[in-house]
């Protein structure tokens, strides 16, 4: 890559040659410090900084090693590590708390008595990307560990601070706090071609001169251009990735879509074939019913009802002609019985008289008899003897 193909004004800060010019050389100090004041926003002031060796490695040759962007600590001795994170990363905040852990170990006083007391430690993350897993619209987040039971911070000395960058989006007029415009020259610098009048400060002004390329001596331009080229490099592999993923995805989806889509109308088809068959069969169904139903119904009401009307004709007319029968049986019979019962009851009634008037004569004259035979003083069993009457008729006479 040459000079030649250069257009801009002022350096890329997201490239690692440029982030740690400005932001990790003794000659630029001062752009650092006004930066960390300007993020902790007067909770703590930093006076002064002295720059640590980047590069870690464990207590064993085994262990990984560790490079941060930029190191240093305070005049209190408080570590602060700055991470210009370029490309999203699936553990980059594992990253963060392991990285966290190299400033801690460090505290440790070898050979000596040490009670375990920690010197504050900030991890502090610029991300040129977005985290996956955080819904808020804030670009900024400041992290501690917190008692989740009472919302308060448990531990004051683990500060971590991520800076999602394409959150940011205020323009020159929109800036309101020194923080916003450090937010906006971290963005918006290697597009600029002239200082923005809204970052009058002082520490801009040696941000801007440190970062015009044409300022730079010919080893920074050469290294520059070369760190450049791969931040475009990598900028170029994660836009192909994300394009084959989309084009992947689509694919994927395109295919998974039809399988859903064919399965879902299958089965939306059938259950609305079967709705709608079901309500046309009733429909057609009720119709035809009703159709065939009134003529069998006409049918089978007929017969039916000559059927019950003949059944149900005998049964009144027995019961009528029983009814009328009776009737005409009782009148005709007492008719004929008194007709028949008086010529009965005068043959009757002239055999009985004449033969209760004979047995009266009869009965009379055994009577007249006894009395004879008593006065003529035969026994009273003799004269029952002759006569046939008892023997207390006899003693009545």
């Amino acid at each position: 890559m040459c000079s030649e193909g250069l257009r801009e004004r002022y350096v890329n800060p997201y490239t690692d040659f440029a982030f740690k010019l400005l932001f990790g050389t003794d000659l630029n100090k001062e752009i650092l410090i006004g930066f960390l004041n300007a993020l902790f926003d007067g909770k703590q002031v930093i006076e002064d900084v002295t720059y640590l060796n980047t590069e870690h490695l464990g207590s064993k040759e085994t262990d990984r090693r560790a490079v941060f962007d930029v190191y240093c600590e305070n005049e209190k001795g408080e570590k602060i590590l700055i991470e210009m994170q370029r490309g999203e990363q699936q553990f980059f905040k594992d990253r963060s708390i392991y990285y966290a852990t190299y400033p801690i170990r460090e505290q440790a006083i070898k050979g000596e008595i040490w009670d375990y007391e920690l010197k504050a430690v900030y991890v502090i993350g610029i991300l040129n990307f977005a985290l996956d897993d955080v819904s808020s619209s804030s670009f900024r987040h400041e992290v501690k560990l917190m008692d989740t039971t009472t919302h308060e911070v448990f531990f004051d000395k683990l500060t971590f601070v991520y800076l999602e960058m394409p959150k940011f989006h205020k323009t020159e007029q929109e800036l309101d706090t020194l923080f916003d415009k450090w937010m906006f020259v971290l963005k918006n610098l290697a597009r600029l071609m002239e200082r923005p009048t809204a970052l009058q400060e002082r520490v801009f002004n040696r941000l801007f001169e440190a970062a015009e390329i044409a300022q730079f001596s010919k080893e920074n331009l050469y290294a520059y251009e070369e760190s450049l080229k791969v931040y475009r490099d990598w900028n170029n592999v994660i836009d192909t990735a994300i394009q084959k993923g989309i084009a992947r995805g689509m694919e994927e989806g395109l295919v998974k879509g039809m399988e859903e889509g064919i399965a879902k109308g299958m089965e939306e088809g059938i259950a609305k074939g079967m709705e709608e068959g079901i309500a046309k069969g009733m429909e057609e169904g009720i119709a035809k019913g009703m159709e065939e139903g009134i003529a069998k119904g006409m049918e089978e009401g007929i017969a039916k009802g000559m059927e019950e009307g003949i059944a149900k004709g005998m049964e009144e007319g027995i019961a009528k002609g029983m009814e009328e029968g009776i009737a005409k049986g009782m009148e005709e019979g007492i008719a004929k019985g008194m007709e028949e019962g008086i010529v009965k009851g005068m043959e009757e009634g002239i055999a009985k008289g004449m033969e209760k008037g004979i047995a009266e004569g009869e009965w009379m004259k055994a009577q007249t008899i006894a009395g004879n035979l008593k006065n003529a003083g035969l026994s009273i069993a003799e004269i029952a003897k002759v006569t046939g009457l008892s023997e207390d008729e006899i003693n009545s006479l």
